[in-house]
């Protein structure tokens, strides 16, 4: 068995399906067995560190939450900047917002003005790839405030709602990579 397989085997053996959460119908991924795991958020934190390093990452991008806790350990291990990308509201002093629709409405996520410049190559890291509204919020924010974009890795995607597909045309090239597919 490669590294990868292992990296691959050991993630998912500690990703823990929750029938009909938060609503009938929904299967839920509980990446907190994973967390809880200090072998197993190691070696996420190595691999997720590795695709930053590969695509000359000089910032990374934390959405919201699970991605703080993924991506905070990533850019210490690969000793770049951590920028938190957070709901509307939640962030002091001047901020840059982007709004984005949702299934049934619309949100907002902010980022502090002074925090990405043009010299900065930014990964977005999040925990899961689904429609992929939030993410392409984020590419377009990291833009607007002049930054590049690195790419954007994920611990799983979702793939059966098209997350991929909305997110990939924003990303003009630039990289999405999935450690799982699920």
């Amino acid at each position: 068995m490669t590294e990868l397989a292992e990296v691959t085997t050991l993630l998912l053996s500690r990703i823990r399906d929750i029938p009909d959460h938060p609503e009938p119908g929904v299967m839920f991924k509980d990446i907190t067995p994973l967390l809880a795991d200090p072998v197993a958020f190691t070696a996420l934190t190595d691999a997720l560190a590795d695709l930053v390093v590969r695509h000359g990452a000089t910032k990374i991008v934390g959405l919201e939450a699970r991605g703080f806790i993924l991506g905070a350990p990533v850019a210490v291990r690969s000793r770049v900047g951590f920028v938190p990308v957070r709901k509307a509201g939640k962030l002091p002093g001047a901020t840059l917002g982007q709004a984005y629709d949702l299934e049934y409405g619309s949100a907002e996520i902010e980022v502090h003005a002074e925090d990405l410049s043009r010299d900065d190559r930014v990964m977005v890291i999040d925990d899961v790839l689904a429609t992929g509204g939030t993410a392409e919020a984020s590419v377009q924010l990291i833009r607007r405030a002049g930054a590049e974009i690195a790419g954007v890795s994920v611990l799983m995607e979702l793939g059966f709602l098209g997350g991929r597909a909305r997110l990939e045309p924003a990303l003009e090239g630039a990289p999405l990579e999935a450690l799982l597919r699920v």
